[in-house]
């Protein structure tokens, strides 16, 4: 799964976030509670399915054949996870026969009593007779997750006349269990069967391959999806809904897009790296996709950012994406990745249980980068990777393992220690063992493993079997431990003996010492020579016998290293750096370093090889001292005129707006009108400083088709400049505007909108948008949001006294 940080990045940027969201949990009992791998009674063999939807009712009939056998030990019983169900039959199946059997039912759990002790390996089939009430159910979400009902009917009678009609399905953790009754944990495999009755204008999605399709004389449809390959209960799906299907192929495997039909146009846009991805992923791994077909399915009003159920990707509506959006770059690519590698590490090979969450998701996460750095390069890659990185070490998480077995909910795994952090220690393993062990290795993991569960044990052997090493050092530290280095790096050069030092502290609060192979480049112009050591103690100091002084000692050359350091260069050291250490993040560091002492060399990173960077150093520049010299504005007006990156000329151009100089009108006028809707917003923040009355006929101009950047910016000019006579205008985007960090940004000026208009139905109309907007927020977020949005409300209620402040103080109740 692709977590959906969106809120949490979104409220650290308006400066509103203190905390991470996740699970308060004030009691402690759990610290005792060992949450190891479920004990396996019995197995799961086969599943089959009959399903079919009432939609007035959102409920699902459903009738299930469930397969089974003793794991090892006889038995004569078994339990089933069953949530929120209304249990008609439970029957035993021998050949035709069908023979009822007792059992009892807690609404959450289904305890059946089997006619005879079965031995290991004997197999006996189940038939189950239930109602699924998903709407019915009381559960809870996590911050990954928003919900945890299992069966989502979206707009199922079609009230909403803006939002299609849709079923989906969302399993992880142990939430399939609500729509079909199975031993719902990670350790269990099965093979499935699902017929699914539906309106006949709607298409389905499932596991598997479409076996067959039967038109019913009711008008609905019965459609036969077949997965004849095992895989985990929480990884079965269903969807349905009014879909096109685009296709595509990867050699003789189909690759099929499920989008609506106003995407149909850019879906190969938004997914079409897909083919190219699997051939990527099967040729570092050397072990070609398992399954029978790769699908990929859209959801709206969806729970989570997105679920690698197996052969049906399900993605949140933030993956659709027109072709404008797609100019500035697929902002979902990177999820696209992340949840097609876990169709090896997480479907194909799957964590035992989820205190070994790290098997699925530290993989996935660490995708991310592998296909940056294919498909983009080194620095994309690199990027990525800080980003990640301080993700994770902003996240406060340092006292939490990777695998952990103790925690309050299982919901808890879902977070940056298992995503952020464990991909970092993924990319320090591969630096460490080599390309070729560390690709073998995954290879060798997935072969031994495939259609079972595995673990972070069994990962340390396959890894100890390829390189011939002992790993218990790595995995004790970095799995089967917490937190990371904190040093302190310092130089000298004592010319009389001749030799350089280099001497590296830890700070870390604790007792916990951390052992790491570092290397270190030691330069004289542009020639380097490496050295590869390793820090073991509090304190180590690390001699290098040089007959001058270096111009540079470059530690973790490679800038692999998961730590949180100080390192006191000089500037000259940077200086050198920036021009000759070959990485991303060299040169970024020295950036920081020029910027954070306001030196002239913060310029050098306008004429970066990559677009990244030298977006980062106009974004510098703008707040530095050096932002109105006149050679870096003509640079940067250079950029904005030739720049091939939309996002670099965008910054481009806002720090030229910022400068408010009449001379940049015409370029403002030449990019308004860009495909780039970062572009066009940029340069239509820049007019709007110059010619206010220009940019609002702009600003209506664009609203048809104005999203990101642009969005943002057309809404604020309209906000300022707009009458009360436009308010059907503006209060009409505000509504219509899908819950994002830009409508969030806007919340604010809409306020101050609404306390310009004179008409009471107008205000309370605009105050319904504000609290439909407010109630739309998922619940675990809403203590960061609802401050700002009663502030808003308290502004207009203050300017506004009796009817209208009367209503906001009643709607607040």
């Amino acid at each position: 799964m692709k977590k959906l940080f969106f809120f949490v990045v979104m409220l650290a940027e308006l400066g509103t976030l203190n905390a991470q969201p996740g699970t308060s949990v004030k009691d402690s009992a759990w610290k005792k509670i060992y949450r190891g791998s479920y004990t396996k009674i019995n197995d799961l063999v086969h599943t089959k399915l009959e399903v079919r939807f009432d939609y007035a009712k959102s409920w699902m009939y459903g009738k299930a054949w469930i397969t089974l056998k003793p794991h090892f030990y006889s038995t004569d019983s078994l339990t089933l996870d069953a949530k929120g169900m209304d249990i008609k039959e439970v029957s035993l199946i021998k050949g035709t026969t069908k023979s009822r059997l007792k059992y009892t039912y807690n609404g959450l759990q289904l305890s059946v009593t089997l006619d005879k002790l079965y031995k290991g390996a004997e197999n006996y089939t189940l038939y189950i007779d239930y109602t699924s009430k998903p709407e019915e159910l009381e559960v809870k979400g996590s911050a990954a997750i928003t919900d945890a009902k299992g069966l989502y009917f979206i707009n199922p009678t079609g009230e909403d006349k803006d939002k299609p009609v849709q079923i989906w399905t969302q399993g992880e953790t142990e939430s399939n269990s609500v729509w079909m009754p199975t031993i719902d944990k990670p350790n269990q495999k099965s093979t499935e069967e699902i017929y699914m009755t539906v309106p006949a204008k709607y298409v389905t999605l499932s596991n598997g391959l479409l076996i067959s399709q039967k038109k019913n004389s009711d008008g609905t449809r019965t459609d036969y999806w077949k997965m004849d390959l095992p895989h985990a209960p929480y990884l079965f799906f269903m969807g349905v809904g009014d879909f096109a299907i685009v296709k595509d192929r990867y050699k003789k495997i189909d690759v099929d897009y499920y989008v609506e039909k106003r995407y149909e146009p850019v879906a190969r846009k938004i997914f079409g790296n897909t083919p190219e991805m699997i051939g990527f992923y099967e040729k570092i791994l050397g072990v070609p996709y398992q399954w029978p077909k790769y699908d990929q399915i859209v959801g709206r009003d969806y729970v989570s950012g997105a679920m690698e159920n197996t052969t049906a990707t399900l993605h949140q509506e933030s993956a659709y994406q027109n072709a404008r959006q797609l100019v500035d770059g697929n902002a979902w690519e990177e999820t696209i990745a992340h949840e097609l590698f876990h169709q090896w590490f997480g479907d194909l090979v799957t964590a035992e249980s989820w205190s070994n969450l790290t098997v699925n998701e530290s993989f996935a996460n660490y995708s991310e980068y592998l296909w940056d750095e294919y498909k983009y390069g080194k620095d994309a890659a690199d990027e990525h990777n800080l980003e990640d990185m301080q993700g994770y070490l902003q996240s406060g998480s340092e006292k939490k393992d990777l695998v952990r077995f103790r925690y309050a909910d299982k919901e808890d795994m879902f977070d940056a220690v298992s995503y952020n952090k464990g991909g970092r220690i993924l990319h320090m393993l591969r630096n460490y063992v080599g390309d070729d062990a560390f690709f073998k290795s995954l290879n060798n993991y997935l072969i031994n493993n495939k259609f079972k569960s595995g673990e972070a044990g069994q990962l340390r052997l396959a890894f100890e079997e390829v390189t011939g090493r002992d790993l218990n050092w790595f995995w004790n530290q970095w799995y089967y431990g917490s937190g990371h280095p904190k040093v302190v790096i310092n130089y000298n050069y004592d010319s009389t003996a001749g030799k350089t030092f280099v001497y590296i502290k830890q700070t870390q609060t604790g007792d916990k010492i951390f052992r790491l192979p570092i290397a270190i480049d030691i330069y004289s112009g542009k020639d380097k020579k490496r050295y590869s050591v390793w820090m073991e103690n509090k304190t180590d100091t690390i001699a290098f016998n040089q007959s001058t002084k270096p111009d540079l000692v470059n530690v973790d050359a490679d800038k692999v290293l998961l730590w949180d350091k100080t390192d006191n260069k000089t500037a000259e050291n940077f200086i050198h750096q920036y021009k000759y250490a070959p990485n991303y993040l060299d040169r970024k560091e020295a950036l920081d370093f020029f910027n954070k002492k306001n030196m002239e060399e913060l310029a050098l990173g306008l004429t970066d090889k990559y677009a990244g960077l030298r977006r980062y150093t106009i974004n510098l520049l703008s707040k530095s001292k050096l932002a109105a010299d006149a050679k870096i504005v003509g640079c940067i007006e250079s950029i904005a005129n030739t720049e091939k990156d939309k996002k670099t000329k965008a910054a481009a151009l806002t720090f030229l707006a910022a400068t408010k100089d009449v001379k940049y009108k015409p370029l403002y006028n030449k990019f308004a009108g860009d495909s780039s809707y970062s572009v066009a917003g940029a340069a239509l923040e820049g007019l709007s400083a110059l010619d206010p009355a220009q940019s609002y006929t702009l600003a209506k101009k664009y609203s048809a088709d104005a999203k990101g950047t642009l969005g943002g910016v057309v809404d604020n000019i309209l906000i300022a400049e707009g009458t009360e006579a436009d308010f059907d205008f503006i209060a009409g985007r505000y509504k219509e505007a899908p819950l994002s960090q830009e409508k969030i940004e806007t919340t604010d000026a809409f306020c101050d909108y609404l306390v310009k208009v004179n008409d009471v139905a107008k205000v309370k109309k605009g105050i319904s948008y504000l609290l439909n907007t407010k109630e739309s927020i998922p619940e675990q977020y809403r203590g960061f949001t609802d401050p700002m949005f009663k502030a808003g409300l308290a502004r207009i209620a203050k300017a506004k006294p009796g009817e209208v402040s009367d209503y906001i103080k009643n709607a607040l109740k």
